[in-house]
């Protein structure tokens, strides 16, 4: 199964569908209407293996975030995750109740499922399209805060007994916030603190330890009743932006771990659905999700926008990019568990909903990126850099790969400009490597290693995205990097 799923991927790719539904196409071959005939329905055991999933997928998500990326985008994150899940709460349950005609509990709970956009998708399709950084930060950061809060709303409406009042239910949301808020920044910095003094025996312990702390950091916000997903996120944020060693280790071992999350949890999911009785669901949940893509998301947007001035073009990309992926079909598990009355439907309506829009919105992003002017040259010029330490020689290794549209194409090596302490090694080209001369012109889709002591490794970082963005004039044309005259 797990090698057939990663041959999926390799499909995904290239056909342009989200991987998501090739995984979840597996979990429904092998059920019990498929070729498989396994019969599995034990909603609370998917419900426990999928939260488990989405904390090694946050935390993968949350090491590969660049904190320059989405800094600048957290006020709009935060919005996006509490006032826009509330007005995509109010208008998709609305739709549900009055023109699908659901009971009100059921048409809440659907609401607050799908309006939490899915980590997993938003940076599996995010990092393929070169868009701009204040676009891409918003919406990363959006995925992983807003599963709290509606975790949160989710569990709320899926007790048997009433609903509390709205009043109760914000302050407990503040407060969960809060607390994982915090939770996560204190196991964040103290997690990177101590790898970075604590010298292990081996490398291949520190991914395993920096997974762990993030883990923890989910234990230790759900024990103090906060949010668990909000703190294992922060924390990877903090760990992914320290600079610890074998940092490029650390994301490839996250990476993998991220992809046996995501393909376990989607087969399960295909599993758990009983594809026969979709078929009267299929048009309520289309109708549904209409109205959450339509109406719901860009209202959300467009409100929660509203003091920062966001171009209309941005919004309207934040509005088609809200995907949804296993997390809203995870969450739909919750009233199963509970018990609730029709929630089987729910379930159901989810499901389709989830596949229908996916298969919709997530191959057609990338065109509408286009379409909409948001290419973000500047981005896609940037220069791919990765960093291991050279722990003994006090120093460190820089592997740069340059990009099409980088301005370094046509730089001499000499023209660099690096600092004193920093030096360019090797360069590989067209599968051959060689070391350059002072007077070597760089050309675009080389690759180089770049050797630099530990005082000056952030400087030569620096002077190398700087050339990379203004080329070999970059210091005079302004753009920051030591080294420019």
């Amino acid at each position: 199964m797990l090698l057939v799923a990663v041959a999926a991927v390799r499909i995904s790719s290239r056909s342009g569908l989200p991987s998501l539904l090739l995984y979840l196409g597996i979990g429904v071959a092998i059920g019990q209407d498929g070729i498989g005939n396994v019969h599995f329905d034990n909603a609370e055991l998917t419900q426990v293996i999928g939260y488990a999933a989405l904390v090694v997928i946050l935390a993968e998500g949350g090491l590969g975030t660049k904190w320059k990326e989405i800094k600048p985008a957290l006020p709009m994150a935060a919005v996006l995750s509490t006032v826009g899940v509330a007005v995509s709460v109010g208008v998709t349950a609305a739709a549900a109740h009055y023109w699908v005609g659901l009971e009100w509990r059921q048409a809440l709970i659907i609401g607050a499922v799908v309006s939490s956009t899915d980590a997993a998708a938003v940076f599996s399709v995010l990092r393929k399209v070169p868009l701009p950084s204040r676009v891409t930060g918003t919406l990363e950061a959006e995925s992983g805060f807003n599963d709290a809060p509606v975790v949160i709303l989710v569990v709320a409406f899926s007790t048997t007994g009433p609903v509390d009042s709205w009043y109760m239910l914000l302050g407990t949301i503040a407060m969960e916030l809060a607390i994982g808020a915090a939770i996560g920044l204190l196991v964040g910095f103290l997690g990177s603190f101590g790898l970075r003094h604590v010298a292990l025996p081996a490398s291949g312990l520190y991914p395993i330890a920096v997974m762990a702390i993030a883990v923890v950091a989910y234990a230790a916000g759900a024990m103090a009743h906060g949010s668990g997903f909000l703190a294992v996120y922060l924390a990877s944020v903090i760990l992914g932006n320290a600079k610890l060693p074998h940092a490029p280790a650390n994301r490839g071992f996250a990476e993998g771990l991220g992809w046996i999350a995501q393909i376990g949890m989607f087969v399960l999911l295909g599993l758990l659905v009983t594809p026969h009785e979709l078929i009267d669901d299929f048009w309520p949940a289309v109708m549904v999700g209409l109205v959450l893509t339509a109406v719901a998301r860009p209202l959300s947007v467009a409100l929660s926008l509203l003091p920062f001035r966001v171009p209309w073009q941005e919004q309207t990309l934040m509005s088609w990019a809200g995907l949804r992926g296993a997390v809203p079909i995870i969450l739909a598990t919750i009233p199963m568990v509970s018990g609730i009355e029709g929630s089987e439907k729910v379930f159901n309506i989810v499901f389709v909903l989830v596949v229908v829009y996916t298969l919709v919105q997530g191959p057609t992003l990338p065109w509408l990126a286009r379409a909409l002017r948001l290419g973000d040259s500047a981005e896609a010029a940037d220069l791919g850099v990765e960093s291991a330490p050279l722990e003994r020689l006090r120093g460190h290794l820089l592997s740069v790969a340059i990009p099409e549209k980088s301005r370094m194409h046509g730089v001499e090596v000499a023209e660099l400009r690096l600092p004193p302490g920093a030096a360019v090694t090797l360069v590989v080209r067209d599968d051959k490597s060689f070391v350059p001369s002072p007077t070597t012109v760089l050309r675009r889709g080389d690759e180089l290693l770049v050797v630099a002591t530990d005082p000056v490794r952030d400087a030569a970082e620096r002077r190398l995205r700087a050339v990379g963005q203004g080329g070999k004039l970059a210091g005079w044309l302004g753009t920051g990097g030591a080294g420019g005259a």
